[in-house]
């Protein structure tokens, strides 16, 4: 156990807890009020999420702990419950936000679509990583685990549930071009995209969901409907400055941002904390990313490059999202701030993920202390690297 421990990643287990005890203090700051309001304590967010992370921190050295090779063998069990999860929220699930994606169990509720956001990693990586040697071979290799993909995918949008669904899509595409997918099948599958739209479409074309793209691009045309909430987020960002207002001073908070907690908590922080607050949020979630993306290129099988280049887009694009809608580049899509924002069922799953991320990174440390040790080459794996493979063909691995 020992032995283990000391290859744990450091980076990869304090700046994901930094991040969550930040958040815990973003959320008191923006929630509080809220709270009251709803008739709660003052402190009811915090203390729900002290316990998810408390609960999703033990989960993170547990997940540490499994070999990451040893999820290879429930991927079945993994898909079907995922898929299950996913159908049975329309007739047992609870409409929340105009999505019917959360199921209640009075005790606690947790959202199936942010469980498909790493089921689908697992599938993915497991199912291309086995291909690789005949990634070229488009109707054997790639399209068979777009079945799964697609049926996901399309799960999440009958929600409707277009944020998540625009994640999801993001990861199976990193993982997919990661393989070693040749160009013309990547404008193939490009071409499939009118099919989804087909079906997103109907779901997406709401008043609601018109306002909210209408208020992201022209928001001071309708600065009472669509656009209001993007001009509260506009407003705390400019009162913040660089350095804020001080911790526990906004006012956008205070009834005026809806979600201060959730989707629009950065606003709250460039309010108090400034563009400087704002930096270092997202320079630590860069971090990670950057970190588990350095380690798919160390790993030293397919399969754990993969996972970890899955785990690292999950959370890249998650805030790339949150930090476009809060800033109006992209519509508002209900997507939270990883690690930060409010929320049971994001902040488990991000954990696990980090767990499994310092496995990867465990193993990778391990392997190279032994070459170290032993001054000699590092034995070949079992399976090769997703990169040494596509370097072999000639062909330069997209991430570096």
């Amino acid at each position: 156990m020992k032995q283990r421990l000391k290859h744990l990643d450091f980076t990869l287990i304090f700046t994901p807890l930094a991040l969550s005890i930040f958040g815990l203090v973003m959320i008191y700051s923006a929630s509080m009020v809220l709270a009251v309001y709803e008739g709660l304590s003052s402190n009811h967010y915090l203390i729900k999420q002290i316990q998810w992370l408390i609960l999703g921190t033990g989960l993170l050295f547990f997940t540490a702990l499994i070999p990451y090779q040893k999820y290879q063998r429930i991927i079945k069990i993994t898909v079907i419950g995922m898929l299950l999860l996913l159908i049975f929220v329309f007739p047992f699930g609870e409409e929340v936000n105009y999505a019917k994606s959360w199921y209640d169990f009075k005790i606690f509720s947790f959202q199936p679509a942010e469980v498909a956001k790493l089921g689908l990693i697992l599938y993915l990586a497991s199912v291309y990583s086995k291909k690789l040697s005949y990634i070229h071979q488009f109707g054997k290799a790639v399209i068979p685990p777009l079945v799964i993909t697609g049926l996901t995918i399309i799960l999440i949008v009958l929600q409707p549930d277009i944020g998540t669904a625009a994640i999801i899509m993001c990861i199976a595409l990193s993982v997919i071009v990661s393989s070693g997918i040749r160009l013309r099948h990547l404008f193939i599958l490009g071409a499939v995209g009118p099919l989804f739209l087909a079906i997103a479409i109907p779901n997406l074309v709401t008043d609601e969901r018109v306002e909210r793209f209408t208020g992201a691009y022209e928001p001071f045309s309708d600065s009472s409907g669509g656009g209001y909430q993007l001009i509260q987020s506009y407003l705390a960002i400019g009162s913040g400055g660089l350095t804020g207002e001080g911790l526990g001073e906004s006012v956008q908070k205070l009834g005026y941002l809806t979600q201060p907690h959730t989707d629009f908590i950065l606003a709250v922080v460039a309010e108090e904390l400034g563009l400087i607050g704002v930096a270092i949020s997202i320079g630590a979630i860069a971090v990670i990313v950057l970190r588990g993306l350095y380690f798919a290129r160390r790993c030293e099988d397919a399969f754990g490059s993969l996972l970890a280049i899955g785990i690292s887009f999950m959370v890249g694009i998650q805030a790339f999202i949150n930090i476009g809608s809060m800033s109006g580049v992209l519509p508002i899509t209900g997507v939270t701030l990883p690690f930060i924002s409010y929320g049971g069922s994001s902040l488990l799953i991000l954990m696990i993920s980090m767990g499994i991320l310092n496995n990867i990174a465990m193993q990778v440390k391990s392997r190279e202390q032994t070459y170290t040790k032993t001054r000699s080459q590092i034995p070949d794996a079992s399976e090769e690297s997703v990169f040494s493979i596509n370097e072999r063909r000639g062909r330069k691995a997209w991430v570096k």
